[in-house]
């Protein structure tokens, strides 16, 4: 089998946003996450962000919106897909923030690691936005 090379074109610095704890509330889990200023805060030996990384945002052809009203709140769900290189703390409860304007975006499936080799990740995010 040939190795698989995703393309990583003009990567944009993203950044990585890990539950910091779960509670249940009406018989569901509801996780918080840290802000993006306090995951930037977390440095690693040499004084750079843990949870800094570099990975193509492509939402091909502008976005794939999905308006949607209900209840008269009408909302826009934009998607896109992120390829990175593997890291193995990226994973389906996590979200991904945009380092330039601070959107943050939900990972919808399970990070798929290209040919299970821990080189590259796949996976789709997306952000809900709307109003009255």
């Amino acid at each position: 089998m040939s190795d698989y090379r995703p393309e990583i074109d003009n990567p944009i610095p993203l950044i990585l946003l890990i539950p910091t704890s779960v509670q249940k509330v009406k018989a569901t889990n509801k996780k918080e996450y840290s802000t993006v200023e306090d995951a930037l805060k977390v440095l690693d030996k040499n004084e750079k962000p843990v949870n800094l990384f570099f990975g193509s945002f492509k939402t091909y052809g502008g976005t794939q919106i999905h308006e949607k009203n209900v209840n008269g709140i009408y909302s826009i769900e934009d998607t896109a897909t992120i390829k990175t290189w593997y890291r193995p703390d990226i994973k389906s409860d996590c979200r991904i923030a945009r380092a330039d304007d601070k959107a943050i975006f939900e990972i919808i499936n399970e990070p798929e690691d290209v040919n299970q080799r821990h080189q590259f990740l796949i996976f789709k995010v997306k952000r809900i936005k709307g109003g009255v």
